[in-house]
């Protein structure tokens, strides 16, 4: 069994991909804050393999629960309210995995991601991906996927967007993308720097390593 591997139950568990991939951005013994941390996977994930510090904030209570009998260091708290409370460079790195398009400000929380961590990593599906492209203009509905598998009425996702919108928006931040990397369903990675225009288009999701305007380090 590999270090990145988790047990449910009697079984073990694959990590999710952009897990992985966030995993090799983060170096060893880092301070760290998961928002929107989930279950902890992540969080156990970065435990387990980099010996990080990490700390989460999560929603849901019964998440929160989860996190704290499996000896994780979570509060409750909600990405669009709580985190102007924590000061500035705080960490190492704050991570906001497959949860940005479900905030209701995702700039806000962006900038507030790159405030409080020295670097910022964000995961999120990409609204571009050709499948979507073609389910919208075969069918003219709102699509659903394998990435996205809620109708529109019951999804948790208030604001989709593709990798070309989230590239812009770390452009208007002032952000230094230092590593991008955009894959598939398979979980290949597809460089973002070897074309954008074909990540969009190819990528179900994407990860982005930022470093904010003016920091050092």
């Amino acid at each position: 069994m590999s270090s990145g591997d988790l047990f449910v139950g009697d079984a073990v568990a694959t990590p999710r991909v952009d897990h992985v991939l966030i995993a090799e951005m983060v170096e060893t013994g880092s301070r760290v804050l998961d928002v929107g941390c989930g279950d902890g996977a992540l969080l156990q994930l970065l435990n387990d393999s980099k010996a990080v510090d990490g700390r989460g904030v999560e929603l849901s209570r019964e998440k929160v629960n989860a996190c704290v009998a499996r000896g994780l260091s979570v509060i409750q708290g909600d990405a669009d309210r709580d985190l102007r409370d924590y000061p500035d460079q705080a960490f190492d790195y704050a991570i906001l995995s497959l949860t940005i398009q479900a905030t209701r400000n995702p700039k806000t929380v962006l900038e507030n991601l790159l405030r409080i961590g020295r670097r910022a990593i964000v995961s999120f599906p990409n609204f571009g991906h050709w499948e979507i492209r073609a389910a919208l203009l075969t069918s003219g509905r709102m699509p659903v996927t394998h990435n996205l598998p809620e109708t529109w009425y019951d999804s948790p996702n208030a604001h989709l967007c593709t990798i070309r919108d989230f590239a812009d928006l770390c452009e208007e931040l002032g952000a230094t993308v230092e590593q991008a990397v955009a894959f598939n369903a398979s979980g290949k990675r597809l460089p973002i720097k070897w074309s954008l225009s074909l990540q969009n288009l190819l990528g179900e999701k994407a990860v982005f390593l930022l470093k904010g305007h003016g920091k050092t380090g």
